[in-house]
């Protein structure tokens, strides 16, 4: 009981029971987290979804369980299952014929139907069909409206960057959108805001994994978006304010400062293949001989980038990506074999970058408005920040391009045998009925692991391609505060908790694009954005990601909330934060399936090109072609492009 008691004073010292939406609505209607809408629970009571074109349906700025809300999953885990089919209603013919249907409004999807409309003529009749309520996949825009003004956030892709620069076809598609990155990011990306301001990164270290509770301002490095270093803090003098043991310190300054050749007498390709066959954690305690005590302090540095901590990455990745501890090691610059792909780009140097307010959902955006003009008002680059989407234009009868959302795809099927097929019946749930289309070609830019139990007629050996693509689950979060005056007091605007729930507490990205202004005062109203990917250090990459996968699933949005509250609290009490008052709304935008599995070169085998899954995976299968990052193993923007422009010219030659 008193336990309890203490429970409930803390859950409202953290403002647990303060008014914030824990329900989405859409048009009136409350969602409840966790509803259902399999044919055999909501549909039977005859609760369909709110239709896209009814006056006030505007996803972006719902708050409460987004990414994949319920309600867009639950139709593909029966199908999964074996279960759908069972219960489902018949499927009623719609009489709708399409040039190419298009399964996936995310950016591979609707890059691909701009394409195919190049290629076919812009007369092509094309129908995109998107099982969440909202376009653009992990693309996702989080709006907010607070103190008079509008805020933005990026609810998944965060930003144009890839290992690899991008191709001609990417590129070209970016500069038809009018994006051309690095003129945008000299003209726009307000990179000395918080440095000009006195603001720092910071380490918090959590009384569970480093004995107490204590916030360090002053990490030595810096970020991408902001351009900022330390302050003129050493590494000896950063660790001596960390509740960190005095071994444990001198260890960690050892690993970010001492350049030593821990493999002296071989080749630098003799060091980098005996790199890349062990993991980061064992080159810090097996090789560096660093006290276990410093794994905590790097575990998660990887979630970020591959969903997975330095026990399932290669030390070579690692070092591709800028980790310490090779400073004397006198590795030649460059890719080498045993890489990933990730890895290997950025040790060859990378892509151009910028990053729109509402990161890449602006790419699916100006993509929208290129297929439907009608529905996003506007011209360029600059103003689609500011306007608002008119979901009513989307699915317009008579119109050459339809983007139909709230529809899960059960089935697609070749009309014959896949050899000679004379074009494809694709059928889709949406409210308590299922219904049917017909196309003379389809494009799967979904989620490739769903891709077997909608074609079932693929060979078994694709089948098994396409399961191995193993999706990285993540949450990025996105949370409005009343002002940021906490942080200027403490002297920070990132904040890395490497033993927390959260990885990463950070100020939003200073970008002002044409009517869009980012806050300039610490008064000013604030999105914070959070991250977390969760993983099950000790197990194989993959088996990690199941595991944080059924983790997120499982995790109701009181239990996100309370995280929320609890950490920022934790993290910024010196500064005067009050949880209960300063938190006035909080987006969870939970990916289950989040980014494209990109091979691991600790756990996956060494395959030639054509026997790898994503290869295999994505071969066409009569009229059906095949798209999205898992095609290309890779979790970027540029990637779904390209196996756009794959996917539409196996289909057209």
């Amino acid at each position: 009981m008193a336990a309890d008691k203490k429970r409930t004073a803390y859950d409202r010292y953290l403002g647990m029971d303060r008014v914030i939406t824990r329900r989405d609505f859409l048009n009136g209607m409350a969602v409840a987290i966790g509803t259902s809408f399999l044919p055999e629970n909501a549909f039977a009571k005859g609760e369909a979804p709110e239709a896209q074109d009814r006056a006030g349906y505007y996803p972006p700025t719902l708050t409460g369980m987004r990414g994949s809300q319920p309600g867009s999953f639950e139709i593909a885990h029966s199908l999964r299952d074996g279960t759908f089919w069972q219960r489902a209603a018949k499927a009623q013919e719609t009489g709708e014929s399409y040039d190419l249907v298009v399964v996936g409004g995310g950016i591979s999807g609707l890059a691909a139907a701009h394409f195919f409309r190049e290629r076919a003529g812009r007369r092509a009749r094309i129908l995109i069909l998107e099982n969440h309520d909202d376009f653009g996949g992990h693309a996702r825009r989080n709006e907010f409206h607070m103190g008079g003004r509008l805020q933005l956030m990026n609810g998944g892709t965060m930003l144009i960057d890839s290992p690899t620069p991008y191709s001609p076809q990417a590129d070209g598609l970016l500069k038809k959108l009018g994006i051309d990155p690095p003129k945008l990011a000299a003209r726009y990306n307000d990179s000395r805001l918080y440095s000009a301001l006195g603001l720092r990164p910071a380490v918090f270290f959590d009384k569970e994994t480093f004995v107490e509770d204590r916030l360090v301002a002053g990490e030595p490095g810096g970020n991408w978006h902001d351009g900022s270093a330390a302050g003129g803090l050493t590494w000896k003098e950063f660790l001596a304010r960390t509740p960190l043991a005095p071994q444990v310190q001198r260890d960690i300054e050892r690993i970010q400062e001492a350049k030593v050749d821990y493999m002296p007498g071989l080749t630098s390709a003799q060091k980098k293949d005996r790199l890349s066959r062990m993991s980061y954690k064992d080159f810090l305690l097996k090789v560096v001989k660093a006290d276990a005590g410093v794994i905590p302090f790097y575990q998660t540095r990887t979630n970020g980038e591959w969903g997975v901590g330095i026990d399932a990455e290669p030390a070579l990745d690692c070092w591709a990506l800028g980790l310490p501890g090779f400073q004397g090691m006198n590795l030649q610059p460059g890719a080498a074999p045993r890489m990933s792909y990730t890895a290997a780009g950025y040790a060859n140097g990378g892509s151009y970058r910028f990053h729109f307010p509402d990161g890449n959902a602006t790419i699916a955006r100006l993509l929208v408005r290129d297929l439907i003009p009608k529905a996003v008002p506007g011209s360029t680059a600059e103003d689609v920040v500011m306007a608002k989407v008119d979901y009513g234009h989307l699915d317009q009868p008579g119109a050459p391009v339809r983007l139909r959302l709230n529809s899960s795809v059960v089935r697609a099927r070749n009309l014959g045998d896949a050899a000679g097929s004379r074009g494809v019946e694709v059928s889709y749930a949406s409210g308590k009925q299922v219904f049917t289309v017909r196309a003379k070609n389809c494009i799967l830019a979904c989620w490739n692991m769903i891709i077997p139990y909608l074609v079932p007629e693929l060979p078994d050996k694709q089948k098994q391609a396409l399961h191995y693509l193993v999706k990285v689950p993540l949450v990025y979060t996105s949370v409005g505060i009343r002002n940021w005056t906490a942080f200027h007091k403490l002297g920070i605007h990132n904040v890395r908790a490497p033993g927390a729930y959260w990885m990463d507490v950070t100020l939003n990205w200073p970008v002002n694009i044409g009517d869009y202004q980012s806050p300039q005062s610490p008064e000013d109203p604030m999105v914070l954005f959070l991250s977390r990917t969760p993983c099950k250090p000790g197990l194989p990459a993959r088996q990690q990601q199941i595991a944080g996968r059924y983790e997120l699933l499982s995790t109701s949005f009181e239990q996100f909330e309370r995280a929320i509250r609890d950490q920022l609290a934790r993290t910024l009490r010196e500064g005067g934060f009050d949880p209960a008052r300063d938190i006035e709304a909080i987006t969870v935008n939970r990916w289950p399936h989040g980014y494209g599995y990109g091979y691991n070169p600790l756990f996956d085998p060494e395959w030639p090109e054509t026997d790898k899954p994503n290869v295999i995976g994505r071969q066409r299968f009569g009229r059906i072609a095949i798209a999205n990052t898992d095609s290309a193993a890779t979790a970027y923007t540029d990637q779904a492009i390209d196996q756009a422009w794959r996917a539409v010219g196996e289909l057209l030659g």
